[in-house]
C-alpha cells in the first residue's frame, strides 16, 4: 500500500490526510499539538467574495471552487464523525464606516463585478434594517449572500475524528528533518530520533513549512508568518449577535465579526509581519475592539472569552503553493495565508487526487511550486 507522512496537523494537512485516507492509501500525519496554531485561532470565514478585492482572479476561482464543496465536504464530515463543522450560509455584510471608506466599498463592488460576482449594495438604512446592531454611522454596505463561515475547532475536532475512523495514524511528535534517498524522497526523521519511510512526504506545516531540515534548495516556497491576533466575546442574556459575518473597513482598517449558533463572536484579526511571535499585546485587542465597537456598538456588553494569535503562512503573491515540488515524492500545501480554512476541501481534493493517481487537477496550475522559481528558500 502506497504510504503518505504528512507534516502538519492543522486544517489543511487534516484535511489532505483524510482524502488521501479515502482514496486506500496508508496516511501518517505528524504534529506534535495538532489543530493548536493558525487554524485555532482562525474565525473561519467562507468568503471568496468578500475577499475578492485583495485576491487574484485565479485565487478567487479557486475559493468559488472550494466553497461550493464546503456543504458536502461538512456533510461527510458529520456523517462519518457525528460532529458538527459550524457551517453557516448566511452570507457577508461588508460596511463602510465614513465616505473614504465608502470609496473603498466601492472599490471591492468594481473588482467584484470584473470577477463575475456581484454583491448587493445597500444604503446604511437598508444595511441596519437587516441588521439592527450596526450602528447609525454605518453609510453603506455591500452584501454577498453566498459567503459564508464554519467554526475551525470544531472541523479541525471532525477531521481528527474522521481520520481516526478511516485507519489513519497521528504522531504527536515533532518533525526533525525530511529524508531522501537517490534523489527522491524516502520519509522522515522524528525529533527522537526514529525513522519513518513513506513513498510520499506532504508538507503543510504552514508558517512553519520552510523551517523544516532536509529540503533541498528548491524545495521549499518562501513562506512567512504573518500574525493576526483575534479575539472571543460570547452573548449574553441581554445582548444579541449579528445575524450574518460583518466586515467593515474602518478608518481604512478592516475588522471584521463572525457570530457562531452557539452565542460567540469572534472578532478579528490583525496583520503584523513580527516573524514567528504569537503574544498577544494590549495594543491589539485594543485596535480590535475599537474597530469592532464603531461598527456594532453593542459589543462592549458581551463577555470576553478570550485573545489568541496566530500565523498565517504567506507567500510573496499571497497565494497558495500546491502540487509536487521540485524533491521527486515532495508535495507541497502550504502558503494558504487568509484563505487556509476557505480552501481546505478543494486543496484536499487535489493534493489527495495526485497522490493516488500522480495526475495534478488543472486547478493546481497557477499555484504550483515552479513559479518561486530563483526565490525559494533553502
Amino acid at each position: 500500500m502506497t504510504s503518505v507522512v504528512i507534516v502538519g496537523g492543522g486544517v489543511i494537512g487534516l484535511s489532505v490526510g483524510w482524502r488521501a485516507a479515502g482514496h486506500g492509501l496508508a496516511v501518517t500525519v505528524l504534529d506534535p499539538r495538532p489543530a493548536s496554531g493558525a487554524s485555532h485561532a482562525s474565525a473561519g470565514m467562507l468568503t471568496p467574495a468578500a475577499e475578492a478585492a485583495y485576491a487574484e482572479r485565479d485565487l478567487f476561482t479557486l475559493g468559488i471552487e472550494s466553497m461550493a464543496r464546503w456543504p458536502g465536504f461538512a456533510a461527510e464530515l458529520t456523517a462519518l464523525t457525528g460532529q458538527e463543522t459550524g457551517l453557516r450560509r448566511e452570507g457577508t455584510m461588508q460596511v463602510a464606516y465614513d465616505s473614504s471608506d465608502q470609496a473603498v466599498l466601492a472599490e471591492m463592488q468594481a473588482l467584484r463585478e470584473s470577477f463575475g460576482a456581484p454583491g448587493q449594495w445597500l444604503t446604511g438604512r437598508e444595511a441596519r434594517a437587516q441588521e439592527p446592531l450596526l450602528a447609525p454611522g454605518v453609510r453603506s454596505a455591500l452584501l454577498t449572500p453566498d459567503d459564508g463561515s464554519v467554526d475551525p475547532r470544531l472541523v479541525t475536532r471532525a477531521l481528527l475524528a474522521a481520520l481516526d475512523r478511516c485507519g489513519a495514524t497521528v504522531i504527536r511528535r515533532q518533525v526533525a528533518e525530511i529524508s531522501a534517498s537517490n534523489d527522491r524522497v524516502s520519509g522522515v526523521l522524528l525529533a527522537d530520533g526514529s525513522q519513518l519511510e513513506a513513498d510520499w512526504v506532504v508538507l503543510a506545516a504552514g508558517a512553519y513549512s520552510p523551517m523544516v531540515a532536509g529540503l533541498p534548495a528548491g524545495s521549499a516556497p518562501p513562506v512567512r508568518p504573518v500574525k493576526g491576533q483575534i479575539l472571543r466575546l460570547r452573548a449574553t442574556p441581554s445582548t444579541g449577535l449579528v445575524r450574518r459575518t460583518i466586515s467593515a473597513v474602518v478608518r481604512g482598517a478592516r475588522v471584521y465579526l463572525v457570530p457562531r449558533d452557539s452565542g460567540e463572536l469572534v472578532v478579528g484579526a490583525t496583520q503584523e509581519e513580527v516573524g514567528h511571535d504569537t503574544q498577544v499585546t494590549a495594543g491589539g485587542v485594543w485596535q480590535l475592539l475599537r474597530d469592532a465597537q464603531a461598527v456594532v456598538p453593542s459589543i462592549t456588553e458581551l463577555s470576553f472569552g478570550e485573545a489568541c494569535a496566530g500565523l498565517r503562512p504567506g507567500t510573496p503573491d499571497n497565494e497558495p503553493v500546491l502540487g509536487p515540488s521540485e524533491l521527486p515524492g515532495l508535495v507541497l500545501a502550504t502558503g494558504h495565508f487568509r484563505t487556509g480554512v476557505l480552501l481546505a476541501p478543494v486543496t484536499a481534493e487535489i493534493v489527495a487526487g495526485f497522490l493516488a493517481t500522480k495526475h495534478l487537477s488543472p486547478l493546481a496550475t497557477p499555484f504550483m511550486p515552479g513559479r518561486f522559481a530563483g526565490l525559494a528558500s533553502s
